[in-house]
């Protein structure tokens, strides 16, 4: 286990989170661990835009896969909410292992529930230091990791509305401050790869740039 990445707010966990994306290949799985806030569903923001795929990338809520196709040509990445998921039957009936080979799985609340598709990973915890700047979320903000909300019913939501946010990136959620991720990376598949450390943009550049067109996702529940 590495001794701790210091992540000191939402930009700088998505800027890693896009550093990330450039070891990341099809089949491989990310499976991420973390207190409710603590910027799981931030970091795959951050993995989302640097694969360059179709977003906007939002914590999934009612939706316990999402399906985010390539603009680039390269691997889809495949957002997953683990919360809801009972058992091992219930995660075989998402087909993960068939989108598997030409994508990147993205597992939030993950642990003790996707090892078994495969024994190479890249596992993630997400700690907030004690005495770090926590606050509530806005509702329905798109950074958020959720809450006592995601035990309900998916008949109670619409889970297959379309995404309709025209940004990729959320802005950061109120819920911000610093993040300590701590990486472990299993199996041979992560034996020779260095894990990227946080590249952060300044201040100035944060934001700048082309936006890729959006289309509507693919998802489950």
């Amino acid at each position: 286990m590495s001794s701790g990445i210091r992540l000191p707010d939402a930009e700088a966990t998505r800027a890693w989170g896009q550093a990330l994306a450039g070891v990341l290949r099809a089949g491989d799985i990310v499976v991420v661990s973390g207190e409710l806030g603590a910027g799981k569903t931030t970091l795959a923001q951050g993995v989302g835009r640097g694969l360059g795929v179709r977003g906007p990338i939002a914590s999934p809520t009612f939706v316990i896969a999402r399906l985010h196709p390539s603009l680039v040509g390269g691997p889809a990445l495949v957002h997953v909410d683990a919360y809801r998921l009972e058992s091992l039957d219930e995660v075989d009936a998402l087909d993960l292992d068939a989108l598997l080979p030409e994508s990147v799985v993205f597992v939030e609340w993950g642990e003790n529930m996707v090892e078994h598709l495969s024994a190479d990973r890249l596992e993630i915890t997400l700690t907030r230091p004690r005495g770090a700047r926590t606050g509530p979320s806005p509702a329905g903000n798109a950074a958020d990791d959720g809450g006592p909300h995601r035990r309900e019913s998916a008949a109670s939501g619409d889970p297959t509305t379309p995404d309709t946010d025209p940004h990729p990136t959320p802005p950061p959620a109120a819920d911000d401050g610093e993040r300590i991720a701590q990486v472990r990376p299993a199996g041979p598949r992560w034996a020779n790869v260095a894990i990227p450390t946080p590249s952060l943009p300044s201040p100035t550049s944060r934001g700048i740039g082309p936006k890729p067109a959006l289309g509507r996702d693919q998802q489950w529940s």
